[in-house]
């Protein structure tokens, strides 16, 4: 724009139009507060989409305008971009309402005002045509279809077969509710289409979901339902769900990956999430094909999870009975965690570190310096592996590239560094303690 004053300046200038400097720049303010006014007036068609981005899970008709019911995403950057904002809209609500059991699903887009309505040549984001990418077909645009659907909830029932049955009181309902994990797999009646409903939520809860390819035989799937009851009828809604998939180990062995694990926001808290590791662990446990059990890219609260999981499994081992516990790390430990429980030595170390942690009084100072002394010696092992490659390469660096490696390898640092991940993985195992003393 500036460029283009500056042009008109010197075309006029020629025909004896010419005008002082200070015109031109009165021009240019003037220009640049009306592009900020302007800008003011069309941030106020943004919209947060994790906020505007509304979530049900909806058992009778009276919840579909329960407010209170109604959760938001983590996250919506998959669709709508790294900064998660729609433009083009005043209070904008992208409604998905799911039944509680099937996960028939609503869909409807509301706003209060639209940037066409008062902008020429200005055109909003295609909301809906985002959220239409990942829904499947068959939702309802209409209320009340949705809600005459919802009378069919009664004929709903969990697929699969039944893993395990728990309880979890409930403090407000001062009662225990129930739950069931079932085991599916692809094959089972009317389950694609009820997964590909299902897998949806990962959009708004997993940062870097993607959906699988269920034609593939290879994967398993384990879902978890409560039980409930409504008039004297017995009805089931979904929880949340657990995807793995087995990989081929040579010989004849398989190792099960678990790819996603979700925990519906509305049950979050309850301990589902370790009733639902625990079970596929306990059934991978049954099958003398599986090797070990892995995760693909933990995040760190499935870590913490998994401790909690692990070790709760492994305490009652002979090998991690409390009087081996300060022997140090054993193959023992490590072959009967895989033996019996499908895990792997790494997780059966960090196990140990963990029960050896609630044995070991720390106010003890020789007890204390032994247990630490234990643990950085783990943590130590990769940068000791690098300080040995660095003695080998030695002989084949020159001397820049030699002394930019020693630099990197400071001894006050790396000690620095050490203690600091020694910290962090105490509080870690504290946690876990914590939670095992409360269940």
């Amino acid at each position: 724009m500036l460029q283009e004053l500056f042009m008109e300046d010197e075309a006029t200038t020629s025909f004896g139009t010419h005008r002082e400097p200070e015109y031109w720049l009165c021009i240019v303010l003037v220009v640049g507060e009306g592009m900020n006014e302007m800008e003011k007036k069309l941030a106020e068609y943004k919209c947060d989409t994790n906020e505007a981005i509304c979530l049900k899970l909806v058992r009778f008709a009276e919840e579909v305008n329960d407010e209170s019911m109604t959760f938001h995403p983590e996250y919506s950057h998959q669709l709508y971009g790294d900064d998660e904002v729609a433009f083009g809209y005043k209070g904008l609500q992208i409604q998905l309402y799911y039944s509680a059991g099937n996960l028939i699903t609503l869909f409807k887009v509301k706003y209060s005002a639209r940037v066409t309505e008062n902008f020429d040549c200005v055109e909003p984001d295609d909301v809906e045509g985002k959220i239409r990418e990942i829904i499947p077909a068959g939702f309802s645009c209409s209320t009340d279809d949705f809600i005459s659907l919802l009378e069919k909830e009664a004929n709903f029932k969990p697929f699969g077969t039944l893993l395990h049955t728990y309880n979890v009181h409930n403090v407000e309902a001062g009662e225990d509710f129930t739950y069931q994990i079932h085991k599916v797999d692809v094959s089972c009646p009317g389950f694609r289409d009820y997964h590909e409903r299902l897998q949806t939520f990962l959009m708004w809860f997993v940062e870097t979901a993607s959906f699988i390819d269920v034609d593939d035989d290879r994967w398993d799937f384990f879902l978890v339902f409560e039980k409930y009851n409504n008039d004297g009828e017995t009805l089931f809604a979904t929880v949340g769900y657990m995807t793995v998939y087995n990989y081929y180990v040579y010989p004849d062995k398989t190792r099960p990956r678990v790819s996603q694990m979700l925990i519906l926001p509305p049950f979050q808290g309850e301990g589902h999430g370790a009733q639902l590791l625990e079970a596929v662990h306990r059934f991978y446990c049954n099958l003398p094909k599986v090797q070990d059990i892995t995760a693909e890219d933990p995040s760190e609260n499935y870590v913490k999870l998994r401790d909690y999981v692990l070790v709760k499994l492994c305490q009652t081992l002979p090998s991690f009975s409390t009087d081996k516990l300060p022997l140090s790390f054993s193959d023992d430990m490590a072959t009967e965690a895989r033996e019996k429980l499908k895990i792997n030595k790494k997780h059966a170390r960090r196990v140990y570190e963990i029960l050896r942690l609630r044995v070991t009084d720390m106010s003890v100072e020789t007890k204390a310096r032994d247990y630490r002394l234990e643990v950085k010696k783990r943590l130590f092992a990769p940068t000791k592996k690098n300080q040995r490659e660095l003695t080998k390469m030695m002989k084949c660096l020159r001397p820049e590239e030699l002394a930019s490696h020693i630099s990197q390898m400071d001894t006050a640092l790396q000690q620095e560094e050490l203690e600091k991940s020694y910290q962090e993985v105490l509080a870690e195992y504290r946690r876990v303690i914590e939670r095992l003393a409360q269940a």
